[in-house]
């Protein structure tokens, strides 16, 4: 119902192909992800990696790009985990988007991540990714926004469809 929701709207409809996300967030992989992405555990990427290939391997994508972290919570953390999940997958990014630092995501709630301004700018060449199919990954499915805001920006400069995947769903 959430992507029917989402596509109801003429704002948002459209710049999402589909997302896929993995798992369920329960309480166990809410730990897991919080050693993962909050206690730098970084290795813990790998118990995700075989599964995550395999649910890439069913999107028809040309590029991945790994949703951004702004600059001031790279330094925080000293990497990104959607990036992470995809190279322990196998797989290489592109750097399209750069994300404006805002407050975290897990502090706000549901009502203001909805009502959030977008907080991605695009970078790179505009003709790279013309007419391409891009698959967006991330950790977290919480609300949807997050991937929308960036699926609209990629959108707008030309690329053909954006596929999501994410390792949980919340």
């Amino acid at each position: 119902m959430d992507c029917v929701r989402w596509e109801q709207d003429p704002h948002w409809a459209n710049c999402l192909k589909q997302n896929l996300s993995i798992y369920h967030y329960n309480e166990f992989l809410k730990e897991v992800i919080a050693l993962f992405k909050f206690r730098g555990d970084y290795i813990l990427a790998e118990i995700f990696a075989q599964t995550l290939a395999k649910e890439l391997d069913k999107l028809s994508f040309d590029f991945i790009v790994a949703i951004p972290l702004s600059e001031e919570r790279l330094q925080e953390r000293g990497f990104n985990q959607a990036e992470a999940l995809a190279r322990m997958a196998g797989q290489k990014t592109k750097d399209y988007l750069k994300r404006i630092h805002t407050e975290k995501q897990s502090k706000k709630s549901r009502g203001e991540r909805l009502k959030q301004k977008q907080i991605f700018q695009f970078q790179g060449n505009h003709e790279e990714i013309k007419g391409k199919n891009i698959a967006l990954i991330d950790d977290i499915y919480t609300t949807g926004t997050t991937l929308r805001q960036a699926a609209k920006v990629l959108k707008k400069e030309g690329a053909k469809r954006i596929y999501s995947l994410t390792l949980a769903r919340g």
